[in-house]
C-alpha cells in the first residue's frame, strides 16, 4: 500500500544508523528529517554526512520538529525502553532496532503505549528482511508441515573495542538477546509454531574476560514437536570470516543452504529445485515493509512476534546461566 512521504527522525548516530539512512535513500516515500545522538558532534556530524540536514542532541525537542511523523531507533538495547515511550507520547511511529528491550515487563509496556493508538510500532529483526529469510518462508510451503529447523551464522566481529557496550550484559542483555535473537525469532517464523522451552549453552572463545558468550548453541523447543537448533557465534577469525548454514526439514521434504553456497536448494516431491539467492538491500525491504504497514499493510515484524523474541532471547540467557532448560511460559509471566 502507497504512503505519502513520511519524514523520518533517526534517534542515534552510530553506525546501524547508516544502514537505515541508505536505505531510506533507495525506499520511494522515505524521507530523513533529522538526527538526534547525545554527543553533539557525533549528531552534526552525521548530519553533515546526509547533506546538512537538521540535527540536535535532545530527543524531545526532535520528536516535536514538524516534519517528523515517525523515529527509528539506532541506540543501545538497554535505552530502547525510554525512548520508545517518549516516541510514542510524541505520537509517532517507531522502527526500533532488535531486540524490542531487554526485558519482557519492558517489551509489554512498551507494546502497551503504542497500542489503541493510530500509531505502528515494529522492530528491526532485518533477517526477516533479507531474501534468504524470504526465500526459505516461501519455500515451506512446498515441504509440508515443517518439524526441524537447523540454522548457524557464524562470523568473526562483535564489537569496536573491549569497552563497547555489547559486552556488558546489563546494557545488551548478553549476546543471546543481542544477536542470538535473530536465530530464535527466524526459526521460529520459518516453522510457524508455538515456542515453549529454550535451552542453550554460552562459550567464551575470543577471552574469558568477556562479559557476554561469544558463541552460543541454543535449542528451542514447540508445542507442535518442532525444533530448532541454533548456532550463533561472533569469535570466528579471521574477522572477516561470515558464513551461515541453513536446513529446515518437513514432512514432504527439505530446504537446505551449504556452508559454501548462497543460493538454497529446495526438496520437494516434484524434485530438487534452486532458491534465488541470498542479497539484496535488507534494510530498505524492512523499510518498505514498515512504511506500508504505516499505510495499513500487514506488519513484516507483528508486535507479538518482538515480545516473543524478547522472551526467547532471555529464557536463553536463563539457561545458560542455571544449565536448565527454560519454560517460555515462566518468562513470558
Amino acid at each position: 500500500m502507497a504512503t505519502d512521504e513520511v519524514g523520518i527522525l533517526l534517534v542515534g548516530a552510530g553506525f546501524i544508523a547508516d544502514a537505515h539512512s541508505a536505505a531510506a535513500a533507495v525506499t520511494p516515500g522515505a524521507r530523513i528529517a533529522g538526527v538526534v545522538d547525545i554527543d553533539p558532534g557525533r549528531a552534526a556530524a552525521f548530519a553533515r554526512s546526509q547533506g546538512g540536514i537538521p540535527h540536535a542532541s535532545d530527543l524531545a525537542a526532535a520528536l516535536a520538529w514538524p516534519d517528523v511523523d515517525a523515529a527509528i531507533v539506532c541506540t543501545p538495547n538497554f535505552t530502547h525502553a525510554g525512548i520508545g515511550a517518549a516516541v510514542a507520547a510524541a505520537g509517532k511511529h517507531l522502527l526500533i532496532e532488535k531486540p524490542l528491550t531487554t526485558t519482557v515487563a519492558d517489551a509489554r509496556a512498551l507494546q502497551a503505549a503504542f497500542a489503541g493508538k493510530d500509531l505502528v510500532l515494529a522492530a528491526a529483526h532485518t533477517h526477516r528482511a533479507y531474501d534468504y529469510g524470504r526465500a526459505v518462508k516461501a519455500a515451506i510451503a512446498d515441504i509440508g508441515e515443517p518439524f526441524l529447523v537447523r540454522l548457524a551464522i557464524l562470523g568473526g566481529w562483535i564489537w569496536p573495542d573491549w569497552s563497547a557496550w555489547v559486552n556488558d550484559p546489563a546494557k545488551s542483555g548478553g549476546h543471546a538477546l543481542h544477536n542470538g535473537v535473530h536465530l530464535l525469532d527466524l526459526a521460529t517464523w520459518w516453522l510457524g509454531a508455538r515456542p515453549v522451552a529454550v535451552r542453550a549453552r554460552g562459550r567464551k572463545q575470543t577471552a574469558t574476560e568477556l562479559g557476554i558468550y561469544d558463541y552460543l548453541e541454543m535449542v528451542v523447543d514447540y508445542a507442535n514437536g518442532a525444533t530448532a537448533v541454533c548456532e550463533m557465534s561472533r569469535a570466528h577469525r579471521p574477522g572477516s570470516f561470515n558464513q551461515r548454514e541453513l536446513f529446515v526439514a518437513g514432512s514432504g521434504g527439505a530446504v537446505r543452504q551449504d556452508w559454501d553456497g548462497e543460493a538454497a536448494v529446495l526438496y520437494a516431491e516434484g524434485g530438487p529445485a534452486l532458491v534465488p539467492a541470498a542479497g539484496g538491500n535488507g534494510f530498505a525491504v524492512q523499510l518498505r515493509a514498515w512504511l506500508d504497514s504505516i499505510g495499513g499493510a500487514p506488519p513484516l515484524m507483528p508486535v507479538d512476534d518482538a515480545v516473543l523474541a524478547v522472551a526467547m532471547g532471555v529464557a536463553a540467557e536463563r539457561s545458560i546461566a542455571t544449565g536448565e532448560t527454560v519454560a517460555l511460559d515462566e518468562v513470558l509471566a
